[in-house]
C-alpha cells in the first residue's frame, strides 16, 4: 500500500511540473488543430481504470470527426485515411499522447501501468488479465504499450479481420505483458520502463 501512496504523489508532484513545462508546446498545437483539425482540439474517450471504473482519456484530436464509425472502426492501422495531416506528425512523434499527463494529475492514471483500454479490447482479455489491470491504475506508458509501440504497422499488415486479429494475435500477448507488470510491479520495474518508454 505504501508503494501506491508514494506513487501517486510523484505522480501528482510530476504531472503539475510536466503540465507547466509542456504548456508552451500545448498552445500552439491547439491553435492548428483548432483551424486545421475541423475545429476539434481535444478527442476524449471513455477508457477504463483501476478497479474497472471508467474515465475520460485525453489526447490530441488525430482523425476526422465519428472516426469510429467509420472504415476500421476502434482501430487504426498505418495510413489509415482517416487521419487528419496533422494528426500524422501528432501520431508519428507521440505527441497526440501528451494530454494524458491531465489525467495523470487528476489521478485518473500513473505515468507507468497497463494501457488503459476501452471496452471492446477490456473483453478479449480472460479474468485473470482482468484481474491484474483491474488492480492498478492505467498508465501513460507500461510493458505492453512499448511492446507494441508499432502496432498500426502490425494491424496493417494483418490479412484478415482487424478486429479478430486484435483479439486472437495481439491481446494475448499484451495481456500476459500487463500480468507480468503486476507481478513484478515496484520503483524499479517502473524507472526501468521510464527508460524504455525515452
Amino acid at each position: 500500500m505504501t508503494y501506491y501512496i508514494i506513487k501517486r504523489i510523484f505522480d501528482m508532484f510530476f504531472s503539475s511540473i510536466v503540465i507547466i513545462f509542456l504548456l508552451p508546446l500545448f498552445i500552439p498545437i491547439m491553435i492548428i488543430l483548432f483551424l486545421t483539425g475541423e475545429g476539434e482540439v481535444f478527442y476524449m474517450q471513455k477508457r477504463i481504470g483501476r478497479s474497472n471504473k471508467s474515465f475520460s482519456i485525453y489526447k490530441f484530436v488525430t482523425m476526422i470527426k465519428d472516426s469510429p464509425n467509420i472504415g476500421n472502426g476502434i482501430y487504426t492501422a498505418e495510413g489509415d485515411p482517416r487521419i487528419l495531416p496533422f494528426g500524422k506528425f501528432l501520431r508519428k512523434t507521440k505527441i497526440n499522447e501528451m494530454p494524458q499527463i491531465f489525467n495523470i494529475f487528476l489521478g485518473d492514471m500513473s505515468f507507468i501501468g497497463p494501457r488503459p483500454l476501452i471496452s471492446e479490447t477490456y473483453n478479449f482479455y480472460n479474468n485473470e488479465v482482468k484481474s491484474s489491470i483491474s488492480k492498478l491504475s492505467p498508465g501513460a506508458s507500461g510493458i505492453g504499450s512499448i511492446v507494441f509501440r508499432n502496432e498500426a504497422k502490425i494491424l496493417k499488415k494483418s490479412n484478415v479481420n482487424i478486429s479478430e486479429f486484435y483479439e486472437k494475435k495481439i491481446a494475448p500477448y499484451k495481456g500476459k505483458l500487463e500480468v507480468w507488470y503486476e507481478k513484478k510491479i515496484s520503483f524499479y520495474t517502473d524507472i526501468i520502463i521510464i527508460f524504455l518508454t525515452v
